[in-house]
């Protein structure tokens, strides 16, 4: 095995490094840090919690963030002294720490490169994910329910909060739909690859031969709404239906009509929110995430008319963006990147950071030849 330049790696690290920095600007991130904690030291903050709330994360994420780039930094900064002292006293054990440092630093550094790609409008919000059950019946259902576990798992291992918002019970097992908000930065630039249709392959479980089964799921994903984002929806273009919530199997959970279902007119977006305990928390999610598809729909229909008039109308996403199938062989591939595992459990376990960031830059790709 040939051996490694590490003075060449260590150079190359730190030219990724600063193109990362160049993008993220540590010293702006510094001055909104400042500017957040002046207003998290006001002693007025949590008279609006919703807007404490957001201060206080914002500062939280801003702050980690700065520490990870000035980290870094400092570790590529210290691997040439370490490299000199392994050298000078021909310590072998010495000069392989620089290389797993360096395996480490490499791996760090492609994690945090994918968070520059994310430069879309609304990539920095938070998410709102809305998964369906499609065509294969109570297979569907089931995978439904599989998708939004492994949604939430990946949440849990990145330690983001999640709340789920909504959940629509099919009748013999599984979910007709789900509606969750996943509450971290950048959350939505990063789903948002995960739009699409997805679809199943497996000896279905409920199926008594025993016959292997296909079955599809529809994952929407739109950026949260801001106090900050103008999005007007007069009373008279909307419907609001009342009714009871329901547990798995339509059992009755509460003895009040408390679930709320908002039926925007014009455009025949429906919402439906009972987790909350009371009709006007339900009401208000549901307005929250009427507001935010309403706004992620005007800025498609701004694109597609940008494409329209350049004269190239493409769609980004085909109607099956990935397949997982469990029989006749183990195999998760989206159809977008190529990218592929044959270990389907784990993904459904979580493990989509893969996925995300094959995904992620596919899109940018995308973006770049429909700009040329």
């Amino acid at each position: 095995m040939a051996a490694r330049d590490v003075d060449a790696e260590i150079a190359d690290l730190s030219q990724t490094l600063a193109s990362i920095e160049n993008v993220l600007e540590p010293e702006k991130m510094r001055e909104r840090i400042t500017d957040l904690e002046a207003h998290a030291a006001a002693p007025d903050l949590w008279d609006d919690v919703e807007q404490a709330q957001q201060v206080t994360s914002q500062l939280s994420y801003l702050q980690a963030e700065l520490r990870k780039l000035t980290e870094l930094r400092q570790r590529i900064e210290d691997l040439p002294v370490m490299v000199e002292l392994g050298r000078d006293e021909g310590d072998a054990d010495a000069m392989a720490e620089v290389e797993r440092e360096i395996d480490d630093l490499r791996r760090v550094i492609s994690d945090l490169e994918i968070r520059t790609l994310l430069s879309g409008e609304y990539d920095e919000r938070e998410a709102v994910v809305t998964i369906r059950s499609g065509a294969g019946g109570v297979d569907a259902a089931d995978f439904a329910e599989m998708l939004l576990r492994m949604y939430l798992r990946w949440a849990e291992r990145h330690g983001y909060k999640t709340e789920v918002l909504d959940t629509s019970y099919a009748e013999e097992a599984g979910l007709k739909s789900a509606t969750f908000e996943v509450k971290a930065p950048f959350a939505y630039g990063t789903l948002s690859v995960e739009a699409g249709t997805h679809r199943l392959v497996r000896i279905s479980p409920f199926d008594n031969q025993g016959r292997r089964q296909t079955s599809f799921a529809a994952v929407e994903v739109i950026p949260l709404i801001e106090t900050t984002d103008h999005v007007d929806i007069p009373e008279a273009d909307i419907r609001i239906d009342v009714f009871r919530s329901s547990g798995p199997g339509g059992q009755s959970v509460n003895t009040t009509d408390s679930a709320v279902r908002i039926t925007h007119l014009p455009t025949g977006l429906v919402v439906s929110m009972q987790n909350e305990k009371s009709q006007i928390q339900n009401r208000a999610a549901a307005m929250r995430v009427l507001q935010s598809r309403l706004l992620l729909l005007q800025r498609e229909q701004e694109q597609a008319q940008k494409k329209e008039m350049a004269g190239d109308v493409k769609a980004s996403w085909g109607d099956q963006m990935r397949s997982y199938v469990v029989h006749p062989y183990q195999m998760v591939k989206d159809l977008r990147t190529e990218h592929e595992v044959g270990n389907p459990q784990a993904v459904f376990d979580g493990q989509i950071d893969d996925f995300l960031e094959a995904g992620i830059r596919w899109r940018k790709q995308q973006e770049q030849a429909e700009a040329q």
